[in-house]
This record gives C-alpha cells, structure tokens and sequence, in this order.
C-alpha cells in the first residue's frame, strides 16, 4: 500500500515505517508542522518525501490522519475526500486535555473514519460517539539491552518539563534528587534547575539527543523515573524498558498497565517510588535484575512485528470499508 502521513510524532513514526509499504510524507524546503519529510531521520528508503503539490498525483491508497485539519488539506491537495472517497484512519496519540472523562472526540459524530487510539486508557477516557473505535498498542524498534547501570543515577526523559509543570510530574522530581543525581534529558530542559531550584550536583540536563545517542545515555543510569501525571504513555518509558531500565512510574493513564510487577515500581504514592529509588541505588543487582523483567515485558507487549501486524490489519480493511459506505452513501440519497 502506499500510505499518506505527515511527519507529527517522530517516535510513533519511527516504529511505524518499519513495515512493508510505501510511506509518503509531505515535505516544505522549510519543514515545519506540515512539511517535515523524514527529517533526515535514518529510515527505510520506502519513506518517500513528496511535495504537497505534487500529492495529487501520488498514487495515495490510505491516510493515516493525525490531526482533524488533515482532513480538509487532504482534501484540497488530493481533491479527496477521506473515508468518503480516500480510505482513512485517525490516529489519536492523545488523552483528553481539559474535560478528562467528558471529552467528545472531535470524530465522535462520524462513521467513515475509525479512531485509532494509542493505548486503552485513551479509548477509555475519549468520548467516541458513534465512530468506530480500535486500539493498536506502541511498537519499539528494539534498541537492544544497553543497561550497564554503571551511574548512581536516575534518568528522566520529559519533553517541555518547565512549561507543562504539573502534567510531567516536574514538581515530583526534587524528591526523587534527594535520593540520588538526575538526568534529564529531552526538548525544553533549559531552566529546569532554576526553576526546581536544584545544582548541578542534584540535576544534570542532557537535552534533545538523537536517538541513538539518547538510549546509551539511558542504559548508563541505574534507574529510569516517569513522573508524568497526564500522558497517553510515554515512548521514553518503553524505550527505558527496551534498554533494560528498572522504571519507577506513577500509576495513572497507561503506566500501570504498561509496567508489570517486579520491573521497578509503580504507584501513586510518590514516597513508594522514592523508597524504592534508594533501594536501586545501595543494590545494583536488584536495578539489573527488575531491568531485566522489564525489558522483557516491553518486548512481549511492545514489540515491532506486533505493532506492525496490527496495523496491516486495521490498513488493509480500509479500502473496502469505504466502498461500502460509499455505496451505502448513494443509496440514500
């Protein structure tokens, strides 16, 4: 298949072009949030990048939307409309963001488009309405087992940490520096220790790695910390567990589905993850071994062909479910 996308959500899309189809991106001389290609990302030479002028004539035999504006550019550079004449799924990568559990879902009112969430407890929490509602789980590609624990470190990968506050669990992180030293890394980490009134000594910021780079950084620390309150799930805590990171997450949205018992610590009390962080650090035998159950975990339930299967069977379903309703479309009026 050939499969319209724009680049939005790197991660995600780094998993999701590792499977046998042509994937199109749309790309701008000045990239930005509707011309970003590949971003010299290092995948397949099955990503192609195409102008958005030049979609018209690209052969497009499904989109993957992921925002609701993609469904009237589609239909002003395709000149199709999707799930009515271009097959079509929605990708949701988010939880509702203000309204927690009454949130309608901007496709809730709509049958030609089916929502794909992300994890369960997005499905849970979004108002679907009468659209037809699948959950296809992340996939990671594998980075292999990169833990040697060797820094009595805690790591953290949080996007933005000072502006979104609250909802990446920033304001737990001095707690978890009391134990030990911490690294954080991602987008928007300047600032991080003013604003937490933390030293170098307490916090050390390893900024927006490529990815790589990022996941040997990870596996050096002894432990991995997810203090997000509000999230769909978090690719980094998969990633951690795919390196061979002990995680210590807070048990709210995915996370306490996500990471099983013995790979680190899950809970809302906050003191119970700081204990168990101490407890990591005195026994690096213990951060190795529960690593270890969560690397596993992650392999069995967040695996590459799983996540890819899923979504060849959601993908190639697509096209005929539009015929369907196209006819039935015709036939009432």
């Amino acid at each position: 298949m050939r499969i319209l996308l724009w680049h939005v959500h790197g991660g995600w899309t780094d998993a999701f072009v590792r499977g046998a189809h042509t994937y199109v991106l749309p790309t701008t001389p000045d990239g930005g949030p509707w011309g970003l290609g590949r971003a010299s990302r290092p995948w397949p030479a099955s990503v192609v990048e195409v102008a958005p002028a030049a979609l018209a004539d690209a052969d497009i035999d499904v989109v993957v939307l992921q925002r609701v504006e993609e469904i009237a550019e589609c239909e002003r550079l395709l000149g199709r409309v999707p799930g009515r004449d271009l097959p079509a799924v929605f990708l949701e990568h988010n939880t509702p963001r203000r309204d927690t559990v009454g949130t309608v879902h901007p496709l809730a009112g709509q049958t030609a488009i089916p929502i794909i969430h992300v994890t369960h407890f997005n499905e849970l929490f979004w108002d679907s309405g009468v659209a037809s509602t699948t959950v296809i789980e992340h996939g990671i590609v594998d980075p292999g087992y990169l833990y040697t624990g060797e820094v009595q470190q805690l790591a953290a990968v949080i996007n933005e940490p000072v502006r979104r506050g609250r909802i990446t669990g920033t304001d737990l992180l001095p707690r978890f520096a009391g134990v030990a030293p911490l690294e954080v890394f991602g987008m928007g980490t300047d600032g991080l220790g003013d604003a937490l009134d933390l030293g170098p000594a307490e916090l050390r910021i390893g900024g927006d790695l490529p990815t790589g780079e990022l996941h040997a950084r990870l596996g050096r620390s002894r432990a991995y910390v997810h203090p997000l309150r509000w999230t769909s799930l978090g690719l980094s805590l998969l990633e951690a567990m795919h390196v061979g990171l002990p995680v210590l997450a807070l048990a709210t949205t995915e996370a306490a589905r996500a990471v099983p018992p013995g790979a680190g610590a899950v809970s809302t009390r906050v003191e119970d993850l700081v204990r168990t962080a101490a407890r990591l650090m005195a026994d690096p035998n213990d951060a190795r071994s529960r690593g270890l159950v969560a690397r596993e975990a992650a392999l069995e339930r967040y695996g590459l062909a799983r996540f890819l299967g899923d979504w060849d069977a959601v993908l190639e379903e697509q096209p005929a479910r539009t015929r369907v309703l196209a006819v039935g479309e015709r036939r009432t009026q």
